[in-house]
């Protein structure tokens, strides 16, 4: 379904995952993140590298299931568990519903990812979701899932950057809104779901996304994608 959430003149409230994004979520990622498709593919690829028999894979804040599918069909292992978690009721719906096809390896659980267990992990994934949660809660988050981790695993995460350079940064607000624009967006509804999500997405830059890294313990780290504002990063323990 084509995303026209922001297409008229409403009263705005604060961007949140509910029945009628859920329902044309697919579209609106696809359309307002560059290399989105490449990200997923990305991760696809690293289950065969980082993905251990025996363990289980997390896609946390799985939203519509791209990323669980993305790990189930390029899974070469045996005996793994895909667990994904989002703690929108909409989005877990319509997750389940895109999963019903796919191999039956995949628990869609609703829950707050800050508050589920991760254990026996060789593969964990935030994908567009760590700019969403309490910029204080981001490093307990990462050391949780480290401890989780089991050594080899990966921690796979894709985000909206910032850049400190503001000549920087302005190139690449501009070509992202030019991207938008490229893919059908008008200036009223680029206008308005900026208006909305500002407050909910809080970008961080590429610095403290390995400060984090770091922190909570993992050996390496890289940024292994980007796509004008958008990055993806490996860290592996």
């Amino acid at each position: 379904m084509r995303d026209k959430i922001f297409s008229q003149q409403n009263d705005l409230v604060d961007f949140t995952f509910d029945a009628q994004v859920a329902d044309v979520f697919d579209d609106m990622v696809r359309r307002s993140v560059p290399g989105y498709q490449a990200m997923i593919e990305m991760i696809g690829l690293s289950v065969k590298t980082y993905g251990q028999a025996q363990t289980n894979y997390y896609d946390l804040g799985a939203s519509t299931g791209a990323t669980s599918v993305a790990l189930s069909v390029n899974n070469i292992h045996a005996n793994n568990r895909i667990i994904a978690v989002d703690n929108s009721p909409s989005m877990v719906k319509k997750c389940q519903q895109n999963l019903a096809l796919s191999k039956h390896n995949i628990d869609v659980i609703c829950t707050d990812i800050n508050t589920i267990n991760i254990e026996n992990a060789s593969i964990v994934v935030l994908n567009l979701t760590l700019q969403f949660i309490d910029p204080n809660a981001r490093q307990a988050l990462i050391n949780k899932i480290y401890q989780g981790l089991n050594q080899g695993g990966a921690l796979i995460v894709s985000e909206k950057i910032h850049f400190n350079n503001q000549h920087k940064q302005q190139l690449m607000t501009n070509l992202h809104l030019d991207f938008k624009r490229a893919n059908g967006y008008s200036e009223l509804e680029i206008a308005a779901k900026r208006q909305s999500i500002e407050n909910v997405l809080v970008t961080d830059d590429k610095k403290t996304i390995f400060q984090r890294f770091n922190q909570a313990g993992f050996s390496t780290s890289t940024c292994h994608f980007q796509c004008l504002n958008f990055a993806s990063f490996l860290a592996l323990k």
